[in-house]
């Protein structure tokens, strides 16, 4: 037993604990202890609090907890993160004070190094005192707003994307819920460097700029281990993980382990666009080597250095992900399958869509944002989809997976069997025009496309044989539109859609001046990455950007607040319906076919409540009963960056 002279008693003025005994305390708050009352069944998560005076009676005595009842029988808020959301997170309110040690052992300087806790110099002189900041940080006090504001001065003054990128990831790993409220608030012009373009070249150089750890590096030296590995993630409760083995990122090929900037990048809007809050979400990447020559030579490369397992041995890796996955997480973990190679993309989906709830971006998300596009554009154009002939270059994951969507789309519409819907759409990949004289040599995922029609070996004469009315890329080829091809596109219809959807902009398949210029300003465009406006014959374009980010956070928000437990096809569908429905009058007189990311928690709140509403449609929803308001409910889950208030 520990000796009380007289300094022991010496209190803060604050506190009235003396340091003494403060620090006693938070030594006799071992971690198992506050575990176990954080996956206690009988205290909600949120109102666990260390009731300091009850330890002060007696250091040795067990740590008292005290249910603050008042708060937990507040209803659920309306908007931005509830007080009792359906995660049981403990979201920021104004009216609810809890103290770090009710969730992790830290004050002083450890608490200025763990992010989620960590406020900088927004933390209150009351705060300072109780938790012995003072001296630690300088004596001025920011506001959240104020912060806000320094950071993206401090940003706004890089000249070059990769360090905007850097200083976000820094600051991720520092401030959490600044990182978030940044990134909410500025998502526009904040989007494209946390994202696509400025990820890919992060991913080319990542194991140059590799700091901290961000998520799990699963390899094929820890086969057998796998659920061991998963466990020594710290947070438990996991709704979402992104996974990717690096093979295919972005238009850029085989990046191997470095492709991990992909899923911590993808999560990142999860939380920041769909308020699916960050300790719910898990990056992985699975390595099994890479064939790309450079990353086995480079010194500072961080993955394994051998060419890439294929066959039995992969897929038994695989497999025991998957397994090591529900086992540790149970049924309703979402799995996101990203920039897997195509030839794994499609099994892997195919093979677990029936077992698990996973859902490939690539494939699934691209669909659904360019079938919203679609949707919109018809306003534009006239007609219906039935009425429309679409042709593609590029037949891989995000091609042949926006044909099935248009396809399963015109089958809803005009109840027409799916392999006639189909005759509406026509793939081109890099031996020509998919026909049926080329079954034989097909890849499985290319077969539904093969029409009867005679080879067409280039893709401008595909374009004269077929006369589409819209023309999608999705080949990863940059400045295959080129002018003779937009131009074509033009004289066979009064406004060409044209969608150049390959990622990141280098490997775009036109600019938006080009499309605009080469049309005479008659196009419909859209592309995968942004592109600014472009002033043609004295008028101003905008040009939308066909982002999944539109779709895939509210999807998964969606899942999560219905307690899905299968992804079926028509929860895409009622994802891309909702977004089109997002998109005014406004916007079609300004040339979007997207509405603007400026709204976009809301638009996520919208087609989380769509594809909530299907999953109970479907009987594949588990959280019972279905809340009355979905918009409402889906706000009430999402989560907020306010700092919450220390005690």
């Amino acid at each position: 037993m520990m000796s009380l002279n007289s300094s022991f008693f010496e209190r803060s003025p604050v506190t009235g604990v003396s340091r003494k005994q403060s620090q006693a305390l938070r030594l006799s708050v071992k971690r198992p202890v506050v575990e176990s009352m954080l996956n206690s069944n009988s205290l909600p998560e949120r109102n666990l609090s260390v009731s300091v005076d009850s330890a002060v009676k007696d250091v040795n005595a067990p740590v008292a907890v005290e249910v603050d009842r008042s708060v937990a029988e507040k209803p659920a808020a309306a908007v931005g993160g509830g007080v009792e959301d359906m995660y049981g997170e403990d979201t920021a309110t104004e009216d609810q004070y809890i103290t770090p040690w009710s969730v992790s052992v830290a004050s002083g300087y450890s608490l200025l190094r763990e992010p989620h806790h960590n406020k900088d110099l927004a933390f209150t002189e009351k705060e300072r005192d109780a938790h012995f900041l003072r001296g630690l940080l300088p004596p001025v006090v920011f506001s959240h707003d104020l912060q806000v504001k320094k950071m993206m001065d401090n940003i706004r003054q890089y000249q070059v994307p990769l360090q905007r990128y850097q200083a976000m990831i820094d600051l991720q790993a520092r401030n959490e819920r600044l990182f978030y409220k940044l990134l909410i608030e500025n998502v526009e012009e904040l989007l494209p460097i946390v994202y696509t373009p400025t990820v890919g070249e992060a991913c080319q150089k990542y194991g140059s700029i590799f700091k901290n750890p961000q998520g799990l590096f699963i390899s094929l030296k820890d086969k057998g281990k796998i659920l061991e590995i998963l466990k020594n993630w710290p947070q438990k409760k996991i709704q979402v993980i992104v996974v990717t083995d690096g093979e295919r990122i972005l238009g850029l090929g085989d990046l191997g382990c470095q492709g991990m900037g992909i899923p911590v990048g993808k999560l990142s809007l999860y939380t920041a666009l769909g308020g699916v809050r960050p300790s719910a979400c898990l990056p992985i990447t699975i390595d099994v080597g890479t064939n790309n020559e450079k990353m086995l030579n480079d010194e500072f490369y961080i993955g394994l250095r051998q060419r890439r397992a294929t066959g039995q041995e992969y897929a038994e890796l695989m497999n025991e992900f998957m397994s090591a996955v529900k086992q540790n997480y149970g049924e309703k973990v979402l799995i996101q399958f990203e920039d897997f190679a195509n030839h794994n993309a499609f099994d892997l989906l195919e093979k677990y869509r029936t077992t698990h709830l996973v859902f490939n971006d690539d494939i699934q998300g691209t669909a659904s944002v360019v079938l919203a596009g679609l949707i919109s554009a018809l306003k534009l154009v006239g007609g219906s989809l039935a009425d429309h002939k679409f042709l593609f270059l590029g037949a891989g994951e995000a091609g042949t997976g926006i044909a099935e969507l248009i396809a399963l789309e015109i089958s809803k519409q005009t109840n027409i069997p799916l392999e006639e819907s189909r005759k509406k759409v026509w793939l081109v990949d890099s031996k020509g025009l998919i026909v049926r004289s080329r079954l034989d040599s097909l890849q499985h995922f290319k077969k539904p496309w093969a029409h009867d029609h005679e080879p067409v070996d280039k893709f401008l004469d595909a374009i004269k044989t077929i006369r589409p009315t819209v023309l999608i890329g999705s080949s990863g080829t940059g400045q295959t539109f080129t002018k003779e091809v937009v131009e074509t596109m033009s004289s066979l219809n009064e406004k060409p859609i044209i969608l150049a959807l390959s990622n990141p902009t280098s490997q775009s398949e036109c600019t938006a001046e080009q499309a605009y210029t080469w049309s005479e300003g008659r196009a419909i465009f859209a592309s995968g990455s942004p592109f600014g406006p472009v002033e043609y014959n004295g008028k101003l374009y905008m040009s939308g950007q066909a982002n999944n980010a539109y779709i895939f956070p509210g999807f998964g928000l969606g899942l999560i607040i219905s307690g899905a437990i299968r992804v079926h096809d028509d929860m895409l569908l009622a994802a891309s319906e909702a977004l089109a429905e997002q998109v005014t009058e406004e916007h079609f007189d300004n040339g979007l076919i997207y509405p603007p990311f400026t709204n976009i928690r809301k638009i996520s709140a919208h087609i989380a409540a769509k594809v909530a509403a299907k999953a109970y449609e479907l009987g594949l929803a588990s959280r019972l009963p279905q809340p009355e308001n979905l918009v409402a409910y889906a706000e009430s889950c999402m989560y907020s960056p306010k700092y919450r208030s220390y005690r």
